[in-house]
């Protein structure tokens, strides 16, 4: 049998009155009578934080949740339950309530169990064990006093670290049977810097399905440190930035969030079934630059976004969303995939055991394309260089979009000269993509920090990108 789901299941059922011939047992009374499929989805997490603020420990955290949800479905009619203690006698009110809501089907029956032999593609040590608290707190300390020996004007200073240990148990009514044991970590530095009364923000941090001690090595920690203070700094000499129409840059790594929301969310399954989102019905058009290929892929070891399976218990897969600017993928769930009859891709996600499934992404990414980053940016007369991203905002339907920068320069003949502040990229995600000229060599994924929402549900996901050249977005600013 497969290690790592033995050590999910041990995990997720340990210390309960159940054992897997329970739990099958269990998914048969959710089945009868009135049911097409079934699903219960065991989880337990272990979840830790720490925070230090101008060289002091302000909060230390320590939690543990657990608990059951069970699905029944049938067509597109769903009914869910959860329950937040793992047991027998918990569960059967939940499985009771699951199958009422639905009381329509085809009494859909238990297929045989057979355990999932996917690959590991992370380690499954428990990153919270793995380190003590005097040495999170030094950990803290290393990045704040870093941070404060770059420059004097450095005013403040903090610093967060996160770590989760979370196990997940699935079974369905197809006949999956899935485990998994997820640790992820992650860390942050936010900096202020003041000079001459303005003051200015900068933050940086990273992450990695990994153990703590991940952060020490090749000085990560003191990378996103000086990473930070880079940014305050800059800021402190940003100028207003540019208004009106523009040829961009966007920089490598982490401005492939811009792809993230403007692209990315529009792909998925459950917005393409029902019609809203601005690529439905578009399957094999041209959609993005043939320059242009996109891929979703849960299979990159230690990545925040990476998954052995998803929460639904299927194997984690790399999707070709868009090839050469043809469309050609949607990311779906087992319930999508079904009602739109295509593939399941593996990319069903859920917040937790208190939360349905539904279509998200993974580690969402373009294809490197023929250019050196520098000919990208000497093709520009006058524009912007877009290098790293704050919020954002996107119209599924109409593909609008809004997202601002934290670094951005402003580009005259081929080099940046200044850097400004206040910009802001104002496009329609399919009509952006369509004026990618030039899509650089130099592919890379971002530092592992990407929070993804939808529908109220957070879940960790990548992103990344080459340097591409858009010929033409909005960009919104004060200078003209």
């Amino acid at each position: 049998m497969n290690p790592i789901f033995e050590s999910a299941a041990d995990i997720c059922l340990g210390g309960t009155d159940l054992d897997l011939s329970d739990c099958e047992s269990i998914l048969g009374d959710l089945m009868a009578p009135d049911v097409d499929a079934g699903e219960l989805f065991f989880q337990r997490e272990k979840h830790l934080s720490w925070s230090l603020e101008d060289g002091k420990v302000k909060e230390g955290a320590f939690g543990v949740s657990g608990g059951v949800g069970a699905r029944a479905m049938s067509g597109e009619k769903t009914g869910f339950a959860y329950v937040d203690d793992i047991g027998r006698e918990s569960l059967s009110p939940a499985i009771a309530a699951a199958r009422a809501i639905v009381r329509s089907g085809v009494s859909g029956k238990v297929a045989g169990f057979q355990v999932e032999r996917g690959e590991a593609i992370h380690a499954t040590s428990d990153p919270i064990a793995g380190m003590s608290n005097a040495d999170r707190i030094a950990l803290l300390h290393r990045a704040d006093e870093v941070a404060r020996s770059i420059d004097p004007r450095i005013l403040k200073v903090s610093v967060g670290l996160h770590a989760t240990y979370e196990a997940i148990l699935v079974l369905c009514s197809d006949g999956t049977l899935s485990g998994d044991v997820r640790p992820l970590i992650r860390m942050s530095v936010n900096v202020i810097a003041e000079e001459n009364g303005r003051r200015e923000r900068g933050n940086a941090g990273g992450g990695a399905r990994r153990e703590l001690s991940w952060l020490i090595e090749e000085d990560r920690c003191d990378d996103y440190a000086r990473e930070a203070v880079r940014l305050a700094l800059l800021n402190l000499d940003a100028v207003d930035a540019p208004a009106g129409p523009m040829p961009v840059v966007l920089g490598n790594g982490w401005p492939g969030v811009l792809l993230h929301e403007a692209v990315g969310h529009g792909l998925e399954g459950d917005f393409n079934r029902k019609g809203t989102s601005a690529y439905a019905g578009r399957m094999g058009t041209q959609v993005a630059s043939p320059l242009c290929t996109i891929i979703d892929d849960a299979t990159l070891a230690d990545r925040r976004g990476s998954l052995r399976v998803d929460d639904e218990g299927t194997p984690g897969q790399s999707t070709v969303l868009i090839e050469n600017g043809v469309l050609s993928g949607y990311m779906t769930d087992k319930l999508n995939a079904k009602l739109m009859q295509a593939h399941c891709t593996g990319n069903g996600r859920r917040e937790s055991y208190a939360h349905l499934p539904m279509p998200r992404m993974t580690n969402t990414y373009m294809l490197a394309g023929p250019h050196e980053p520098e000919e990208v940016l000497s093709s520009v007369k006058r524009g912007l260089y877009a290098v790293s991203f704050g919020g954002g905002q996107v119209d599924i339907t109409s593909g609008q979009f809004v997202f601002s920068t934290t670094e951005a320069w402003l580009v005259e003949d081929g080099r940046p000269i200044r850097p400004v502040k206040g910009a802001t990229l104002i496009g329609n995600g399919p009509e952006v993509m369509q004026r990618v000229s030039m899509v650089g060599n130099d592919l890379a994924l971002d530092s592992g920090v990407g929070v993804c929402g939808k529908d109220g549900q957070s879940v960790p996901v990548g992103v990344g990108q080459p340097t591409i050249k858009v010929d033409e977005i909005i960009v919104g600013g004060t200078a003209r």
